[in-house]
Order: C-alpha cells, then sequence, then structure tokens
C-alpha cells in the first residue's frame, strides 16, 4: 500500500500537471470505484484544480466551490500518467481523469477491488475522511508519544495503525523501527525516555529521508513504479540478506498477507522473535537467539 513518502510523491508529480488545469471528466471503467452518490461525479466535470493534499494514506484532489475528489489507493492501486485521452484496455484500468495536457490513470492489481473514489463537498466533510493519526512530520516529541500511549499497543501496531499514526504502513514501519533500534513487538507503555527519543528522531528521520528522495525522483519522471520494496531500504524485504549495520542477518515474522523485518542483533538484543505459523509448528525446538536459530539451519 502506498504510504506517506509515495503519497508525497504522487503529489509532488501531480502539481506540475495539473494545478490551475480544468478537470475536462472523468471516465469510469469499474462502477466498484466510486463509493459515493452524492455529489454525482459528474459535477466534477469543467471545474479547475486548486488544490492537492494527502489525508492520511489518501489523495485529495480539491476542485473549484470546494468539490473533493478523494483517491484511495489501498495495496495495489496504482497511479499513470498518460498521454491525453489516452484509451483504458486491460482489467486492470479503472479510471481516466482527463486534463488538457493529459490523463491521470488509475489501475489496480488483481483481481480483488479494493482502491475507491470518494466524491465530497466541503472541507468538514473532507476531514472526516481522516483516520485521526498524528502527522509526525508536524508534531512534537511530545504529542507524538502521546499519541501513541493512549493504549499500550506494540511498536508495529502503533506505528501502522492510521488512529495513531498518519501515512505509515508496514514497509516503513520496518524502517523506522530498524533505524532506532527497536524491537517491532516492544510495548509503547514500556519504552524508556531515551528510547522514545530514538523512536521519535527515527521515524522523523526516516519518513523526511524517504519523502525527499521520492519527491525528488517525482520532479524529474512520473512515478509509475511505485513499491513497498525499494533499493537503500534498510530491512523491509530485505530478509535473509545482510543487515546494514551490523552485518547479521535479517530475520521476519510473517502473519496473514504481510510480514515483518528486523535485525535481532541491532534491534532485539539477539532474541529470534518467534514467528506465528512456525512457532506453532517448532513448538518447544523454535530458536530464541541467533546462535541457536544458526544452529538449526545447519541440522
Amino acid at each position: 500500500m502506498p504510504e506517506l513518502p509515495d503519497i508525497a510523491a504522487y503529489i509532488t508529480a501531480l502539481e506540475p500537471r495539473v494545478m490551475g488545469l480544468p478537470l475536462e471528466g472523468v471516465r469510469l471503467v469499474s462502477p466498484f470505484l466510486l463509493r459515493t452518490t452524492t455529489p454525482a461525479l459528474s459535477e466534477a466535470a469543467g471545474r479547475t484544480v486548486r488544490e492537492l493534499r494527502r489525508v492520511g494514506k489518501r489523495i485529495a484532489i480539491g476542485l473549484d466551490g470546494d468539490l473533493w475528489l478523494v483517491l484511495h489507493l489501498m495495496i495495489a492501486g496504482r497511479l499513470h500518467w498518460k498521454p491525453a485521452h489516452a484509451a483504458l484496455r486491460g482489467r486492470q484500468n479503472l479510471a481516466a481523469f482527463d486534463f488538457p495536457a493529459g490523463s491521470l490513470t488509475l489501475t489496480e492489481a488483481g483481481s480483488k477491488r479494493r482502491a475507491s473514489l470518494h466524491v465530497v463537498a466541503g472541507e468538514p466533510e473532507l476531514l472526516a475522511m481522516d483516520p485521526g493519526g498524528i502527522d509526525v512530520l508536524t508534531a512534537d516529541p511530545a504529542g507524538f508519544r502521546a499519541a501513541l500511549i493512549r493504549e499500550n499497543r506494540t511498536l508495529k501496531r502503533a506505528l501502522t495503525d492510521p488512529r495513531i499514526v498518519s501515512g505509515v504502513g508496514n514497509a516503513y514501519s520496518d524502517e523506522i523501527l530498524h533505524a532506532a533500534r527497536l524491537s517491532p513487538l516492544a510495548l509503547t507503555r514500556k519504552l524508556t525516555d531515551e528510547e522514545w527519543d530514538r523512536l521519535f528522531a527515527a521515524t522523523r528521520g526516516t519518513l523526511e529521508l524517504w519523502v525527499g528522495r521520492l519527491s525528488a525522483e517525482a520532479r524529474a519522471r512520473f512515478p509509475e513504479k511505485v513499491t513497498a520494496f525499494r533499493e537503500g531500504m534498510a530491512v523491509h524485504g530485505r530478509y535473509g540478506e545482510p543487515c546494514p549495520r551490523c552485518g547479521a542477518k535479517i530475520l521476519r515474522i510473517r502473519y496473514a498477507d504481510n510480514e515483518t523485518n528486523y535485525c535481532a542483533k541491532c534491534q532485539t538484543g539477539g532474541r529470534v522473535l518467534a514467528d506465528r505459523g512456525l512457532s506453532r509448528l517448532l513448538g518447544a525446538d523454535w530458536p530464541r537467539t541467533l546462535d541457536e536459530l544458526e544452529d538449526l539451519r545447519h541440522r
């Protein structure tokens, strides 16, 4: 799922292409994409783009008359910039937003249709779509800490809950926790003051790093290949590869459709975190330390 740095990159790429220009119309291929009926989508045609805004992991396109088109790409949705009125071929194409200089198209891989488009009128309705998480790029350390300790959650769950932290998902939470040298299973109410300082600095620094890097790329060319696995990431998607800080192999916890990547040496004091599936299978044989894990691998 595109996260805060990816959404920022999309907005950076769209600004010179659509700001101040009229939306000629929207071609909707999949009726399941549109989740609202009032105002009608047809009311957007002919209105000029006045603002682009990130709302959590959503992209909001503000038009004349305080009308907003709000896109949520979910896991597999992606945006593309095509020549004006480009044909929409293939099952992955869901919609096109036509402008004088080109068409913004929305695709979604796979058979599940999770991406969404909402048409809302006015600032209150737009703000109602925000899950409410704190924006780390504008928050102070005290506000950040207060948001995360309202409930006693693991750091991984707290960072990826949109009601707690805005715009962070599976990929960047892995990078944040590695930078902070903290376990993904550490509890928010158990952190020391020094650990809170590290976590806030790592969260702010990681997001600023990737917003800057991806936005710079987006100024040069439209981000056609948005992925959760980026070259230069420290741990996310790097299972079995060496940690760039200490050289130990990156480990993972798998659950549902996701996995958490981490370095045991840097983040958990050498303790191997239990994988839900494998730990149940191995029971008492589940390795607790890096040494035990290496022994298991060589049996």
